[in-house]
């Protein structure tokens, strides 16, 4: 079970609004900073987030959000490869470092977490690099679902493996053409 560091650091104007997506209900945290977070739903088996969310106001109108809900649903629909929104991230600069790595995957390919280590300048941090992404707090938007094992396989992922699988399938099925 993840935990994200941004509990802590949220602004006090920080809001939450959920949508149903084809994984799972998401709650998108966003803030006049920018989006903070994307939980799932298995992120509230850890009863601080349920705690966070009881603290916040719900809001569906907050511009950020919006935006988001909007773009996810582009990405969704394959209308949308790369994302573009103000993100707020917290956590250390290694963490922001790796997310930002993960930020410059292509759409529909992956990496592995040493490949990501040594894009960052050291192979030797692949275990470092994994437990970077697995404080991802915005997942999809910063695409840690594109980072798998050595062999191929999928390893952590914070919405779940079946998640990480339907989300590396859409990415690799061509675009619907209406």
């Amino acid at each position: 079970m993840r935990s994200i560091q941004l509990i802590h650091s949220l602004p006090k104007d920080s809001q939450y609004s959920q949508i149903n997506s084809p994984v799972d209900l998401l709650t998108l945290i966003g803030s006049h900073q920018g989006l903070h977070a994307i939980l799932w739903e298995s992120d509230f088996k850890n009863p601080k987030y349920k705690n966070l969310l009881g603290q916040l106001k719900k809001n569906k109108n907050l511009e950020i959000i919006l935006k988001a809900e909007k773009q996810l649903s582009e990405y969704f629909s394959k209308q949308r490869k790369n994302f573009d929104l103000d993100l707020a991230l917290y956590g250390t600069e290694f963490q922001k470092t790796a997310w930002a790595e993960l930020r410059k995957i292509p759409y529909g390919q992956t990496i592995s977490y040493g490949e990501q280590a040594k894009r960052m300048g050291d192979k030797n941090k692949a275990r470092a690099v994994g437990m970077a992404n697995g404080q991802n707090p915005i997942s999809i938007i910063i695409p840690c679902h594109r980072v798998i094992g050595a062999n191929g396989s999928l390893t952590g992922f914070g919405g779940g493996l079946d998640k990480k699988e339907f989300l590396l399938n859409l990415e690799k099925q061509p675009k619907i053409r209406r």
